[in-house]
C-alpha cells in the first residue's frame, strides 16, 4: 500500500507540476498530453453554460456568464493547490513521515502536507527523507504562489488590451458593431481606410497571441453591454471580406491580410477548444441583405467599386470562416454580429445610465442551438 501511495503521490505531482507550467510559465499552445487545466475547463463549462441558458433575463444571463473566467481562474489554482498538498501528503505517508507533534495517520501527513506548502510549519518530521521532502514542498509552495501572483497582471493586462479595441469599435461600428456600421463610417480616404484596417490586423494578431497564451481569456466578458471579442472579430472580418470584394491595390491587399489574420485566429481558437468535430463546414449565418450592402458601397464611390460587389463571391468569403465562428459562438453563448446595424440598438455611447435597462441587450442571444448552428 506505502509503495502505490509512493507512485500516485509522484504521479500527481508531477501532473501538477507540469500543468501549471505550461500554463503559466510556457506562453505558448501544447497539446498532445493530458492537461489538468483543459480537462478542468471541458468539465466545468459546460454545466455552467447549461444554467445560463436557462435564464430567460438577457442581461441577468450575460451577468451570470461573467461569473464564470474570474471565478475559473480562481478555482484551478486551488485545484492545483489541492493537488500539490495531496501529493506531498502521500509521498509523506508512504515515507513514514512520524511527526514529533501528531499521531502518524494519513490525515495528519495530508494537513502537516498544507501547512509546508503554505510554509506555516513543517510538523518536524522524524525522518531525514521527510524532512527534505517538506522542505522541498515549502519551496514549491513559495515558487507557486510567486508565478500565482505574477500571471494575474499579465493575464489582466492581455484582457485590458482586448477590450480596448473592442470599446472603439462603438462609435464606429455600434454596440453590437457591424459590417454595414463600419462600411458607413469609413473614412474618406483609401489611405486612411487601409490605416484602419491594419490596425485592426494588429488587434486580430494580439488577440490570437493572447488566446494562444492564455486560453481562459475566452471566457471573459466584455466590460460594456452588447459587445464580445467574437462578435468584434466578426465584425471585423465581414468589413474586411466586403472591402477586399470592392476594392483595388494596396486598399485591397491590406483587407486580405485582416481577413487572412481573422480566419487564422477564429482557426486557431477552434481547435484550442478541441471544436474541430462539431465544426460543420457547410453552416452559414443568416442571410446577407445584399441590396442594402450595395448601397452603402454606392454611396461611398471614392473608396469602393460598388460593380465589383458579388453576392456569389461573398458567400465563398464566408465559408472560409462563418463555420468557425458559428461553432464558437454556440461554444462560448456569444451571438455573432448582424451584416446591418440595427436601428433599434443604440450605440452604449448614446445610452444614459438612467436607460441601460431599456436598451434591448443582444450579444449574448441566442442561447439555444439555432437551426444554423453545427450539429
Amino acid at each position: 500500500m506505502p509503495v502505490l501511495a509512493a507512485i500516485l503521490g509522484c504521479g500527481v505531482l508531477a501532473l501538477v507540476l507540469v500543468d501549471a507550467f505550461n500554463t503559466i510559465v510556457l506562453a505558448r499552445r501544447t497539446r498532445h498530453m493530458f492537461r489538468i487545466a483543459r480537462a478542468f475547463y471541458t468539465i466545468t463549462w459546460d454545466p455552467f453554460a447549461a444554467i445560463g441558458r436557462r435564464i430567460r433575463s438577457p442581461r441577468a444571463r450575460e451577468g451570470f456568464l461573467s461569473i464564470y473566467g474570474p471565478l475559473s481562474l480562481l478555482l484551478l489554482f486551488a485545484l492545483w493547490t489541492a493537488g500539490l498538498v495531496a501529493a506531498f501528503g502521500l509521498l509523506q505517508w508512504a515515507l513514514d513521515m512520524k511527526p514529533a507533534t501528531l499521531e502518524d495517520t494519513l490525515g495528519n501527513d495530508f494537513y502537516l502536507s498544507a501547512t509546508t506548502l503554505f510554509t506555516l510549519g513543517t510538523g518536524d518530521p522524524k525522518s531525514s527523507i521527510s524532512k527534505l521532502i517538506a522542505a522541498f514542498e515549502g519551496g514549491i509552495g513559495l515558487g507557486f504562489l510567486g508565478l500565482v501572483v505574477g500571471y494575474l497582471p499579465v493575464l489582466y493586462q492581455s484582457f485590458s488590451q482586448r477590450e480596448l479595441r473592442i470599446s472603439m469599435l462603438d462609435a464606429r461600428a455600434g454596440s453590437p458593431p457591424s459590417a454595414g456600421a463600419l462600411l458607413q463610417f469609413c473614412p474618406d480616404s483609401p489611405d486612411r481606410l487601409e490605416h484602419q484596417l491594419m490596425l485592426w490586423e494588429e488587434w486580430t494578431t494580439q488577440l490570437l497571441e493572447a488566446q494562444v497564451s492564455f486560453p481562459m481569456l475566452a471566457y471573459f466578458r466584455s466590460q460594456h453591454a452588447n459587445q464580445s471579442w467574437l462578435t468584434a472579430l466578426v465584425a471585423v472580418m465581414d468589413w474586411a471580406a466586403v472591402v477586399s470584394l470592392c476594392s483595388r491595390g494596396n486598399l485591397k491587399r491590406q483587407a486580405d491580410l485582416t481577413f487572412a489574420i481573422g480566419r487564422h485566429a477564429l482557426s486557431d481558437v477552434v481547435v484550442i477548444f478541441g471544436l474541430e468535430k462539431p465544426l460543420n463546414r457547410g453552416a452559414e449565418r443568416s442571410g446577407v441583405d445584399h441590396a442594402k450592402l450595395a448601397e452603402i458601397l454606392a454611396a461611398n464611390a471614392s473608396l469602393f467599386d460598388a460593380n465589383l460587389f458579388s453576392g456569389t463571391k461573398l458567400a465563398k468569403l464566408r465559408k472560409l470562416y462563418e463555420p468557425q465562428a458559428i461553432v464558437l459562438g454556440n461554444y462560448f453563448l456569444m451571438s455573432l454580429p448582424a451584416w446591418i446595424p440595427d436601428s433599434s440598438s443604440l450605440e452604449n455611447w448614446k445610452v444614459d445610465l438612467m436607460e441601460k435597462d431599456d436598451v434591448p441587450f443582444a450579444v449574448s442571444d441566442p442561447f439555444s442551438r439555432s437551426s444554423d448552428a453545427p450539429k
